[in-house]
């Protein structure tokens, strides 16, 4: 007797259905359903036990795939009121039916076998495809149904909507993110006179609630390339963004409409463009991405500079390393190390008196201000000990991120 026909010999010895019973052999034949599998291996054992009249007596299943209309159902009424185009399915079984399985595999030594779970996740959502004309996706489903077979529940999730931008911020008074009370840590307290955060708006609340309502959501997250000091402004080419909205009901949005009506409503704090749709994976990317940054900063120094002073000041920086170590004005909360950067580029925009503009490019992650000032000698070389003279910064600018979106972006 063939190893093959032993394994069925041994398994019909026990009351399975013919789904079970195909199972163990999910992995010699394709172009098959697990229960015409059963059914034909049954069919050439002479002698063999017909298929349990009661299929909730087979030792494995206990009738489970009797019930595969009745969770599709509970899946295709747990989505209603999402927009989804595609899904996913898996389920939650007995462990007693798993590991009884696992036995008889164990027994009889099957190992050509596909699992329980496996095929209950196919054959549901056979059905559920079919019901709502969507289709399957196993690496980025927007809607993930899991079936508790134990108590006849659908637990859905729909996948966050990500829609990605680029936004401009003209406001030197407001941060990219919502900053929650240092003292109630959102929960409203004197400090913030009710309002649970340090700054009336943000970037954040003037792009998130928006698209948020528009998908229908229950929360918005959000996303930088980067982030720029709250008395920066972020000019040129704009700081690529990715919204997430947790929750959304619907995922077709008129993304135009929407950056028009952010525009308007945000009365000059800040502007957006670009936008659309986006993902998971890119907003990761573009959280963990590093591109190098321009930027225009005003720097007054307490006394006026002279030619050589100021061609120094470029000699010695331009295409040249310098050491950083954290910030005092951060160092509250970022680990006090030393970081490596380049400034790729200076220039002297404009002098007028005491003050010089300097347009800068240096790698992601420089501090602008600590470059100019020194920041008492914790970065090194700086503009202010190259000159010989200490300066303050008046202002700063971010005016081009240089990713790989940023041509045709000006």
């Amino acid at each position: 007797m063939s190893e093959r026909l032993q394994i069925a010999s041994q398994a019909l010895q026990r009351p399975l259905c013919n789904h079970c019973l195909g199972r163990l052999f999910a992995k010699v034949t394709s172009g098959l359903t697990n229960e015409q599998r059963g059914l034909l291996v049954r069919s050439s054992m002479t002698d063999a036990a017909p298929e349990p009249s009661d299929l909730t007596e087979c030792s494995i299943c206990k009738g489970l795939f009797l019930e595969v209309e009745k969770f599709a159902d509970l899946c295709v009424r747990s989505g209603e009121g999402y927009e989804f185009t595609t899904f996913l399915l898996g389920t939650k079984v007995d462990v007693d039916l798993l590991e009884a399985e696992e036995q008889l595999w164990a027994d009889i030594g099957a190992e050509e076998v596909e699992s329980l779970k496996s095929e209950l996740n196919r054959e549901i959502g056979k059905i559920v495809e079919k019901r709502l004309a969507i289709t399957a996706d196993f690496s980025n489903p927007e809607m993930v149904f899991l079936v508790d077979t134990r108590f006849d529940r659908v637990v859905p999730s729909i996948t966050p909507l990500f829609v990605y931008g680029r936004y401009r911020k003209f406001s030197r008074e407001i941060p990219q993110t919502r900053w929650p009370c240092r003292e109630c840590r959102g929960k409203g307290c004197p400090r913030c006179a009710g309002k649970g955060k340090m700054y009336d708006t943000s970037v954040q609340d003037q792009i998130g609630p928006t698209v948020m309502r528009h998908a229908e959501g229950e929360e918005d997250f959000f996303h930088g390339m980067g982030r720029e000091d709250i008395d920066a402004c972020m000019l040129g080419n704009g700081r690529p963004f990715v919204t997430e909205v947790r929750n959304p009901k619907r995922r077709t949005l008129d993304l135009p409409a929407i950056e028009s009506e952010i525009n308007s409503s945000a009365k000059g704090l800040i502007e957006i463009e670009g936008l659309r749709s986006s993902s998971r994976s890119e907003m990761r990317a573009i959280k963990e991405s590093a591109h190098p940054k321009t930027y225009r900063v005003r720097v007054r120094f307490q006394h006026v500079l002279d030619d050589r002073k100021l061609k120094d000041i470029v000699r010695v920086l331009a295409e040249n390393p310098i050491s950083q170590q954290t910030p005092t004005r951060v160092s509250h909360r970022r680990a006090d190390l030393e970081r490596l950067r380049t400034v790729r580029r200076i220039e002297i925009e404009s002098v007028e008196g005491q003050e010089v503009v300097f347009v800068v490019e240096t790698d992601s992650g420089t501090y602008i201000k600590e470059l100019m000032h020194g920041d008492q000698g914790r970065t090194n070389p700086n503009v202010a000990d190259v000159a010989g003279v200490p300066c303050e910064v008046l202002q700063l600018d971010v005016i081009r991120i240089g990713d790989k979106e940023a041509e045709g972006h000006g």
